[in-house]
Parts: C-alpha cells; sequence; structure tokens
C-alpha cells in the first residue's frame, strides 16, 4: 500500500503557464503519461485560463471543481458560469475553455482533475 499526503501549498510552479498550477499527481510520484489520473490546483488571475486553449481530449475527461471565486466554461452550445463548490465535466471529445474573465473581481482557485492522464489533447476551432 502507498499514501501521499501533499501540501499544495509547498509545490512549486508545475508548468510555464501564465496562471500559477501544482500538481498534486506528480508530487504523489504519478507519472504524466499513463496514470490513471492528473491532478491539479490552478490559481487564475483575472484573464487567466487554467488550460492553454479552447480544446477537447480523445479519452480523457476532464473535471473543474471551483475552490474559491468564479470560473467561466466556454463550449461551442454555451457558457457555464460555476461558483464555489459546483464542478463541470467534460467527456472526451466535448470542446471547452474554462477562464477567469479580464474584469473579474478576484482569482479563481480550481481543482483540476483529468482521468487517464493521457495527452490526448486537440485545439479547437469554432469552425470544426
Amino acid at each position: 500500500m502507498e499514501y501521499h499526503h501533499v501540501v499544495t501549498a509547498d509545490l512549486e510552479q508545475h508548468d510555464d503557464r501564465p496562471a500559477d498550477v501544482r500538481s498534486i499527481s506528480a508530487a504523489a510520484g504519478l507519472d504524466y503519461e499513463g496514470s490513471p489520473l492528473g491532478l491539479r490546483v490552478y490559481e487564475v488571475a483575472p484573464g487567466q485560463q487554467p488550460p492553454l486553449k479552447y480544446h477537447y481530449h480523445d479519452e480523457q475527461t476532464e473535471v473543474f471543481y471551483v475552490l474559491e471565486g468564479t470560473l467561466y466554461v466556454e463550449t461551442p452550445e454555451e457558457t457555464f458560469i460555476l461558483g464555489a463548490d459546483e464542478a463541470f465535466v467534460a467527456e472526451p471529445e466535448s470542446p471547452h475553455r474554462a477562464y477567469n474573465p479580464d474584469d473579474a473581481d478576484s482569482s479563481v482557485r480550481v481543482l483540476a482533475i483529468g482521468a487517464p492522464s493521457v495527452d490526448d489533447v486537440h485545439a479547437y476551432e469554432e469552425d470544426d
């Protein structure tokens, strides 16, 4: 059996995204590729977005759970507005873009879960 106690405040910036991102799954020793899940905490300032682009996945289901603030998620059909303790689930092949609008009053903290953890992301263009 293995267990991991991870203090997210002690984690370093996970990658070069403009938003603050801390990888809980990497801290627990779960490799990015082939792991059962990817788990990250994002601090998203006004005008930023957790994922780098409007996108979809072939296999991965992606969940954004709002810890604090308000998160906007754009889809081809509508834009969802999520408050604290609300979640948005995007199933495979479902285009989406999570963001904190330019005119937001504050940052938003989001727990993002991707399962399985695979690099199957594709940019989505409105005319696709």
